[in-house]
């Protein structure tokens, strides 16, 4: 069964209280349903700033986008889920990975580990989360029962497993490690790399009751009447595809408003994403493409 379209907005940094209050009102006006933060150094605290966007609006869900687990314990963690949860009137979506900057742990003072041992923490993670929020006399009380949507965001094939054995939501972020660079430096993947894990997923969650919902967070969205010159210009940065794989890849977004939908509408076909976020440096730039698909 095909999924109406859900639309999200991630929100990189915030000037001040007012300002963040009022971004998340024009958010709810374009229509966006999600307002998230994601979980980095330098950039917002995610919890507080969920409360608020709660605060200042009326429909949309918040989340994270997502908790680099490896800055959380799992207990701690468990009461600032319940405790927003129940601010937010029951409107939050927790978003967890495994983190992939390695230079914010060393900041942080905490351990950078090897893959492995960041999924090892994920998932006892996700497993203390659901012993402890599902417990009736946990407090504080989440205000969802058994506990808020979980949306895991990751790439490899253990975390394909992770995500089809827990998640609520599947995140694709459309992104690898790029070759040769330091850890947490990131390249986009191609539509065929892309194909390849949606494939992976999709085997692993294969005896799934309740299918999950499917996310991609979209890199760029450049209207225009040009697609090819749009992405002849990004592929100049050098950026690992050229012209013609950045026309397809699903993280871009290049066109007029109905070509941007359609290419959304196709998209969720191939790899079954409904769930679309972008940042929110074009939150009013997307917004005519939300209500070009309102509905679908």
């Amino acid at each position: 069964m095909t999924r109406p379209f859900r639309f999200g907005v991630n929100t990189l940094a915030i000037a001040s209280g007012e300002e963040w209050r009022a971004k998340c009102r024009r958010a709810e006006a374009a229509g966006y349903d999600v307002l998230l933060v994601p979980d980095h150094l330098g950039m917002p605290a995610p919890f507080p700033a969920l409360v608020a966007a709660a605060e200042a609006t009326e429909r949309p869900r918040v989340g994270t986008f997502v908790l680099n687990t490896g800055f959380w314990n799992p207990a701690l963690l468990a009461r600032e889920v319940a405790t927003t949860d129940a601010l937010t009137g029951g409107r939050l979506e927790l978003g967890l990975g495994t983190g992939y900057v390695r230079a914010e742990h060393e900041t942080a003072g905490l351990p950078w580990g090897k893959p492995g041992e960041r999924v090892d923490h994920l998932s006892r993670t996700i497993e203390e989360l659901d012993r402890l929020l599902g417990d009736p006399e946990h407090v504080p009380h989440a205000a969802q029962t058994p506990r808020p949507p979980l949306l895991i965001g990751g790439n490899g094939p253990r975390m394909m497993r992770l995500t089809a054995r827990h998640a609520d939501i599947a995140a694709f972020q459309g992104g690898r490690q790029a070759p040769g660079k330091p850890e947490g430096v990131l390249e986009l993947a191609s539509a065929e790399q892309l194909d390849a894990t949606v494939a992976r997923y999709a085997e692993a969650a294969a005896g799934r009751a309740e299918p999950a919902e499917r996310n991609i967070l979209v890199q760029r969205v450049v209207i225009t009447n040009d697609r090819r010159a749009a992405a002849r210009e990004f592929a100049a940065h050098d950026i690992g595809l050229d012209e013609e794989q950045l026309l397809d890849a699903p993280t871009l977004l290049f066109g007029t408003v109905r070509q941007i939908a359609d290419q959304l509408r196709e998209r969720r076909e191939r790899y079954g994403f409904s769930y679309v976020t972008v940042l929110d440096a074009v939150l009013e730039t997307f917004a005519p493409v939300i209500e070009e698909l309102r509905g679908s």
